[in-house]
């Protein structure tokens, strides 16, 4: 994967011949760089939701095999580069059968260039996709997802909704949080977990105040978080979030980041059920390298003025959360919760009508 930062020439000599699918939200049409890349032989797909269905892509899929295209450019936040990373990989694959029940074929040869819009998924950095099939989280992982080019230009990001740019800062804080617990770490993943929460941690006020200079660093964090969590996955906190989102329309960083502290505070007070091969003294020493505690993390999500979501049945959606947890991304947890610790959690994230009267 080649990055590049601000050059938006960089797209252009790395485009074949042929037809692109352009895979982007609404919002491109008020993007700075449509005119240079509707110059392009394109054909645009926005058929899609912030938190994509499967329906949806498959729609993608028929018109990017219907429109003879050879490769996919993906323009907007952690929605539309996951679209199109479904949308390359299923388009190979048997039609007639669903694509979730199928292998994508090699087919790294679709040349597939992403120009991320938001700071905060990473997912122009990872492996990883995720839509949803009738209310439930699928996640996509093939190598052949990752974008061979990526560019990042900070201008893209000026005119975000403030709401969505916390959610997506929110994300990336998650993720290079999550990354450097994660059982599946590395001195490599963690250098890049590092990396993306020190500088978001330096620099998120400033960037929610339209700095272009914190605008330029939160972009690049939310590229090494996504490298962080493409080598470790998530863990608990993601795990927990994605019901959260379908049940509520939960932006998928708020969901996580809700999430956060009542797992952080779980595993710090339950260190002995550390279930890292590597101990739990080594778990101890990471939690003490984090430049924050779960507390501080609360703060942060008051600061920006972040809701609990309300119920009116929450006993209801609470036992319904805890049966959908995703459970791929709980066993990278480094401390075992048990559904009982599950249900607290949950408990103290949403607000029941008659807890809020």
């Amino acid at each position: 994967m080649q990055v590049f930062y601000d050059n938006i020439g960089d797209i252009e000599s790395n485009l074949g011949g042929g037809r692109y699918l352009l895979v982007c939200g609404n919002s491109f049409d008020k993007l700075p760089i449509k005119e240079f890349i509707t110059k392009f032989d394109i054909i645009r797909f926005s058929e899609f939701s912030p938190n994509p269905k499967y329906d949806e892509v498959v729609k993608g899929v028929e018109k990017f095999v219907s429109g003879t295209c050879n490769g996919i450019i993906a323009v907007g936040g952690g929605s539309a580069i996951d679209v199109a990373k479904c949308i390359k990989l299923f388009s190979g694959m048997n039609e007639n059968k669903s694509y979730l029940e199928q292998t994508p074929s090699n087919n790294r040869s679709i040349p597939f260039i992403a120009i991320p819009t938001t700071a905060g998924t990473g997912s122009e950095s990872t492996k990883h996709a995720v839509i949803y099939y009738e209310g439930s989280k699928q996640s996509i992982s093939y190598d052949e997802a990752i974008p061979d080019t990526v560019v990042l230009i900070p201008e893209l990001l000026k005119n975000l909704p403030i709401y969505q740019k916390k959610s997506t800062l929110l994300d990336a804080l998650c993720q290079g949080l999550e990354s450097w617990w994660s059982i599946n770490s590395t001195s490599e993943s963690i250098e890049y977990a590092k990396e993306a929460v020190y500088t978001i941690l330096d620099n998120y006020k400033n960037y929610l105040n339209g700095d272009e200079d914190s605008t330029r660093k939160i972009l690049s964090a939310s590229n090494y978080s996504g490298k962080a969590i493409n080598i470790t996955a998530t863990t608990a906190p993601h795990a927990m979030s994605y019901k959260l989102t379908s049940l509520y329309g939960i932006p998928h960083g708020i969901a996580v980041a809700l999430c956060m502290p009542g797992v952080w505070e779980y595993m710090v007070d339950n260190i002995d059920r550390c279930k890292d091969r590597r101990g739990k003294e080594y778990l101890k020493k990471i939690f003490d390298e984090i430049p924050i505690n779960a507390d501080k993390f609360r703060d942060i999500l008051s600061e920006l003025d972040i809701s609990k979501p309300i119920s009116k049945n929450k006993e209801n959606d609470i036992v319904e959360l805890v049966a959908s947890i995703n459970q791929e991304r709980l066993k990278n947890n480094p401390v075992d919760l048990d559904s009982e610790a599950i249900f607290r959690i949950y408990n103290d994230i949403i607000v029941g009508v008659l807890d809020e009267s």
